[in-house]
């Protein structure tokens, strides 16, 4: 009895008690064996482990110094800069002087920075920054000539460098349309519409229509121009795209296009261009106060006196353009008058400009259609502000209201350019459809 025992209370006692000899060596060899396959056999996570560690034998301590260098590089802290706003009556010196910093510094930056005289130019309201060293020295200086464009002046080793910055705009399209009650002028501005835009409008319209004579009540336009922005604000206007004029049951269209040579001109849908050899009115917006008229009676003189031109009424110092493209062949003052300016276009044309308040060409000069020849005055036999205008073919004095649609057609696109001219303006086109279509709906719908 005392020899049979349950073999787990054996083992048990084993454990506790001694083993015997053989027992004793085959559990030793078990235990090693064990040991020697956790050393050899890699955890869960040793494969990771070693992959994560990078084997890089062969870098040096200074190499990997170097690379240390290279990843955190330390940066001297940029120079403050000082700002100053131009009051009125500043001059560079003055203000110079409230940013602490010699006249030896302003005589440096405007005799070796290039485009320094562009502070000629500053106005009030505007800001100059300055960085200066710890020794009072300018080492830069900003200014900002509009919201697009700024000048930095940076100090070299012999002077002064000058970067230009352009900001780049965003372009939107915009539409507008108008019904003419009085005036395009005022029509326009009731539109919404800029001065440049409505200025840019009769410009390019005004080879076919003369918007003192031509325009009557009820005529419309549509216009498709672009709006700038910068960081969402509006800056102003930029260029006509395309625009359409109906005038007395006419419809006057007109395309932006550029050319293979990059030049811009406007044209009408038949490729003709609406740039005319002379233009229908050399000023905006004014009234025929006395129209050619052989048998005229002078308002000074009260006799009977061949009226040879159009006499514009419009204020003081509006501006008066070249008709056409010439050379100035006389200018001055004579007391009939007053000052004028005379233009000869090529051999047979002629046009004359009087009582102009103030000239702004000289005799011997060449102009461009368009251009500002002078300013709308009463100077000579007027008995107000307006301006006389003559217009003369081979020496014999026509009536300018007339004359211009008699003298040869403008110049057209070539055939082998229509194409590109048509892929070009058929998006313009369609749009110009869609507005003139929705604006004859609204007002039938409204009717």
């Amino acid at each position: 009895m005392q020899n049979w025992i349950p073999k787990r209370h054996a083992v048990r006692k084993n454990i506790n008690g001694k083993f015997p000899r053989r027992h004793l060596a085959l559990a030793a060899s078990t235990l090693i064996a064990l040991g020697l396959s956790l050393l050899l056999l890699p955890g869960e996570n040793a494969e990771a482990k070693r992959t994560a560690i990078p084997l890089n034998l062969e870098l040096s301590p200074t190499r990997a110094a170097s690379n240390i260098a290279e990843s955190a590089p330390i940066e001297e802290p940029e120079k403050p800069w000082t700002e100053v706003q131009v009051k009125s009556g500043d001059s560079l010196s003055a203000i110079f002087s409230r940013a602490n910093l010699t006249p030896q510094a302003l005589h440096e930056l405007l005799t070796t920075a290039p485009k320094a005289k562009a502070l000629n130019k500053i106005r009030p309201g505007q800001k100059l920054s300055f960085q200066i060293d710890e020794s009072g020295e300018l080492t830069a200086m900003s200014y900002q000539v509009d919201k697009l464009n700024s000048l930095i002046f940076e100090r070299g080793v012999t002077g002064f460098g000058t970067t230009e910055l352009t900001e780049t705009p965003e372009i939107r399209q915009r539409v507008a349309s108008a019904t003419i009650t009085s005036s395009l002028y005022k029509a326009a501005q009731d539109a919404g519409v800029n001065q440049s835009i409505i200025m840019e409008l009769a410009n390019i319209f005004g080879g076919v229509l003369d918007f003192v004579y031509d325009v009557r009540k009820d005529d419309y336009f549509i216009v498709i121009y672009e709006e700038l922005y910068l960081n969402g604000e509006r800056l102003g206007s930029g260029q006509i795209l395309g625009a359409q004029y109906f005038n007395q049951g006419r419809s006057f269209e007109a395309y932006r296009y550029i050319n293979a040579q990059g030049e811009v001109d406007y044209f009408s849908e038949s490729g003709e261009s609406m740039r005319k050899a002379f233009l229908r009115a050399p000023l905006d917006f004014t009234r025929i106060s006395s129209g050619f008229n052989p048998k005229r009676l002078h308002p000074v003189f009260k006799t009977v006196r061949p009226h040879r031109g159009i006499d514009y009424a419009a204020p003081r110092g509006t501006p008066v353009y070249a008709a056409g493209d010439g050379r100035v062949s006389a200018a001055g003052y004579s007391k009939a008058n007053g000052n004028y300016v005379f233009i000869k276009h090529g051999e047979a044309y002629v046009t004359k400009y009087l009582h102009l308040h103030k000239r702004a060409v000289s005799k011997g000069e060449r102009v461009r259609q368009r251009e500002t020849i002078g300013w709308v005055g009463s100077t000579g036999y007027a008995t107000g502000p307006h301006l006389h205008y003559e217009f003369l073919v081979n020496g014999v004095h026509r009536n300018p209201a007339t004359i211009v649609t008699k003298l040869p057609a403008p110049t057209k696109l070539s055939s082998g350019e229509m194409p590109t001219f048509k892929d070009q303006i058929s998006g313009m086109q369609l749009q110009l459809k869609t507005y003139a279509a929705q604006r004859n709906y609204t007002n039938t719908d409204a009717g």
